[in-house]
C-alpha cells in the first residue's frame, strides 16, 4: 500500500478540490495513459489494486508509471463514539484528484494490450477515466 515514509503532520484538513488539474495533465513518460474525468479522493489501496491489475495484464512487459501519490492522511473516529473529544486517528492516505489529471502511464506494449490493461486498472478506481494516447504515437 502506498503511503509516505514520514509526514510533517499526523492529521490534515479536508481541503477543497475546485476546478481542473493545472499540473500533471499531459503524458510525460509513456505513450498511453488514463486521465481522471471527475474529482475524488483516491486511496493507496485503490491505486495498488489498479497497479496490480495493469501489470498482470501486461504480463510484466513494458513500463508503468503511477503519476499520483497518496500523501494526505485521512482520519476516522471509532464506531459509536460521541461528538467532540478531538479529531480521530489516521486511518489511511489519499490523493485528491481533479479532472484532467493523468493517473497511470504505460509504455513498451502494443496499443491493444495497453488499452485493455489500463481499462482493467481503471475499473479499480472510484472515478470515471479516459484512455489517452500520445499525440505522436505510431504502431
Amino acid at each position: 500500500m502506498l503511503q509516505p515514509k514520514r509526514a510533517k503532520y499526523r492529521r490534515a484538513q479536508k481541503g477543497r478540490m475546485k476546478g481542473n488539474a493545472q499540473r500533471g495533465n499531459q503524458l510525460a513518460f509513456g505513450s498511453f495513459g488514463i486521465k481522471a474525468l471527475e474529482q475524488a479522493w483516491i486511496t493507496g489501496r485503490q491505486l495498488e489494486a489498479a497497479r496490480q491489475a495493469v501489470t498482470r495484464h501486461m504480463k510484466r512487459e513494458g513500463q508503468l508509471w503511477i503519476r499520483v501519490f497518496p500523501d494526505k492522511p485521512i482520519t476516522k473516529k471509532p464506531a459509536e463514539v460521541r461528538m467532540g473529544k478531538g479529531k480521530g486517528a489516521p486511518e489511511g492516505y489519499v490523493v485528491p484528484v481533479t479532472p484532467g489529471r493523468i493517473l497511470i502511464e504505460a509504455e513498451g506494449v502494443s496499443f491493444e494490450v495497453a488499452r485493455e490493461a489500463l481499462r482493467l486498472g481503471a475499473q479499480k478506481l472510484p472515478i470515471p477515466t479516459k484512455f489517452i494516447v500520445r499525440r505522436d504515437y505510431t504502431e
